[in-house]
């Protein structure tokens, strides 16, 4: 198989500083729910982070699998603070509709490279992607749907805590 070329070797890098990023933000995110006592929501974002860091390990080792060479950059600082949770997760929500734009990119640069294999690893991305904005928007429409009532906020702090890190497989 062909060593990637240079332009899809920039993008895959910049997508693996987009991931660790994303792993930034949700424990930024993690740390501002664990600062106003609410550990259930705190977990859901710790969770998300170790799936983040996953994602960016899988883009990491590709690129080393193809002959190509990883270039850490610097990883911008996120956000520290939120008007609410559902503030918090409709921009996590925006956040991972901006990472589907930025896979979707990939792809089609895969395809005008005709580089199949990147366009092969992508696909995990394109649907796990479907599967990140999908859990996001169901915390959002509970959080709409409860509005002000703060029993409910607790029992879904609860139900959010119960979430666990699978590994992806390999």
């Amino acid at each position: 198989m062909a060593m990637l070329n240079e332009k899809l070797e920039k993008a895959l890098n910049d997508q693996l500083n987009a991931e660790f990023y994303s792993a930034y933000l949700y424990l930024s995110m993690a740390a501002y729910f664990r600062s106003i006592s609410l550990s259930g929501f705190a977990n859901w974002m710790e969770v998300q982070y170790q799936e983040e860091v996953a994602h960016a390990m899988k883009f990491y080792n590709y690129i080393n699998e193809r002959g190509g060479r990883v270039i850490m950059q610097a990883i911008e600082a996120p956000p520290t603070q939120w008007e609410s949770p559902l503030a918090v997760f409709e921009a996590t929500l925006k956040h991972e509709q901006k990472v589907t734009g930025l896979i979707n990119d990939l792809v089609e640069l895969a395809i005008q490279e005709h580089d199949h294999a990147t366009n092969i690893f992508l696909q995990w991305f394109v649907t796990e992607q479907v599967e990140e904005e999908d859990s996001a928007s169901e915390v959002v429409e509970k959080l709409k749907l409860m509005g002000d009532a703060r029993g409910g906020l607790f029992m879904l702090d609860r139900e959010l805590g119960q979430r666990t890190f699978t590994p992806p497989a390999q």
